[in-house]
């Protein structure tokens, strides 16, 4: 999706290995990602700090949909993964 977007390789790349690349994404865009990441492989180490800079961008009606979009992404991941499921395009 994020290439439909304008997303290069390059920024996917970077994106992959936990780097965002501030010539492509906002700084609220990259707060988002970095709660989606954490989110992601630990939610417990979502700290204050984060918190404080997600909130500075988001009200908590949009932080609670982004955990929503990030937490149902895990799903169906994980689920998709354990069934050995294709990936469609």
């Amino acid at each position: 999706m994020a290439k439909r977007f304008g997303v290069s390789e390059e920024s996917m790349d970077k994106l992959l290995k936990g780097q965002q690349d501030p010539s492509v994404f906002t700084e609220r865009e990259m707060v988002a990602l970095e709660f989606a990441r954490v989110m992601s492989l630990d939610s417990l180490s979502v700290d204050d700090d984060l918190w404080k800079r997600l909130s500075s961008h988001f009200d908590e009606g949009e932080i609670v949909e982004i955990a929503c979009v990030v937490g149902t992404f895990n799903y169906f991941n994980r689920f998709n993964n354990a069934l050995g499921v294709e990936i469609t395009k």
